[in-house]
């Protein structure tokens, strides 16, 4: 690790990009992409044979995300999560997550099986 972290010229810089801060490309928020298709799932992999409704694609920043889980959780009365672009739902909500998003004016696929 280690690196150059002040410079008399430029001032402080990024550890990640080694830009200066002013100047830095590796913290800028970024732009979801996609195909503007919402893809919504169940899972069960990975969680002791519990069921996760998935939520992929939609085409919101971190904040606009959160609070969108935050919605979907609410509506079905169960916990969840939002992780890199991914919102998880506990419980088999499938079909009511697909209303709801229609609802909001999403373009919705329902994936796999």
């Amino acid at each position: 690790m280690g690196g150059l972290v002040y410079s008399t010229d430029s001032g402080r810089m990024c550890p990640d990009c080694r830009q200066p801060v002013l100047q830095c490309v590796c913290h800028l928020p970024r732009t979801p992409t996609g195909d503007g298709t919402v893809r919504v799932s169940r899972e069960t992999k990975g969680r002791g044979g519990k069921a996760v409704t998935v939520v992929k694609g939609v085409l919101l920043d971190a904040a606009g995300l959160a609070e969108l889980g935050k919605q979907l959780k609410t509506a079905c009365g169960t916990g969840g999560t939002v992780k890199d672009g991914v919102i998880e739902v506990q419980g088999d909500h499938c079909d009511r997550v697909v209303q709801l998003l229609k609802s909001q004016g999403h373009t919705v696929k329902r994936a796999g099986g």
